[in-house]
């Protein structure tokens, strides 16, 4: 994978379906971390790695949006990852990840805790959500992989795209620290209360 300095972050160069091994038997993650929870991305699905980057508040946003952030000429709804786990606000240096879900045709930002390497995992290695997660993990967890720091957590970003969130009414009420109506607690995945978590 070629990554290059722009403009203060870290841009992922497109990659072509033929940058998979043998297409359809591996995938390359990128990691992240929100909590003590890993999770990883499709490096294909990333455009830009934002360095330090403080997204302007948004009055009267849901509290899963973190603001808006300036992109190349766009101005990008970002997402607090955080909140949307339940997690308190992060005193750390944030990173935010520009996402494109090509399927819908939209673009927007993730905020997280930080971003680490990339990891190649074989595709057929993704297991499902379990049957009981509760309504909000299914809604943003593709399911997990074993590795040998743990799960890492599936992200999509067709699951995390702000106007689905808004649409499913999951997580209008979502605030840093709290979840109401049976949401994750306290900054897990979802997975730990499954004994899935080792």
């Amino acid at each position: 994978m070629k990554i290059s300095d722009t403009a203060g972050g870290v841009q992922f160069a497109r990659l072509a379906k033929t940058a998979i091994v043998d297409e359809g038997e591996a995938v390359s993650l990128c990691s992240l971390r929100a909590g003590t929870g890993l999770f990883g991305i499709d490096t294909r699905q990333i455009r830009e790695v934002l360095g330090k980057t403080t997204p302007q508040c948004v009055p009267l946003a849901p509290g899963y949006i973190a603001g808006v952030v300036p992109y190349r000429g766009e101005v990008l709804t970002t997402l607090s990852f955080r909140a949307l786990l339940g997690l308190d606000v992060w005193p750390g240096v944030n990173c935010v990840l520009v996402l494109d879900d090509e399927e819908n045709g939209e673009r927007f930002g993730l905020m997280v805790d930080g971003v680490g390497g990339v990891v190649t995992m074989a595709a057929d290695a993704l297991e499902a959500n379990p049957a009981g997660l509760d309504a909000r993990s299914l809604a943003l967890f593709e399911g997990a992989y074993r590795t040998g720091a743990g799960l890492m957590v599936r992200l999509e970003p067709r699951l995390l795209r702000p106007s689905r969130l808004a649409e499913s009414g999951l997580f209008c009420d979502t605030k840093h620290g709290e979840m109401r109506h049976g949401g994750i607690k306290h900054g897990g995945t979802g997975y730990e209360r499954h004994g899935e978590h080792r």
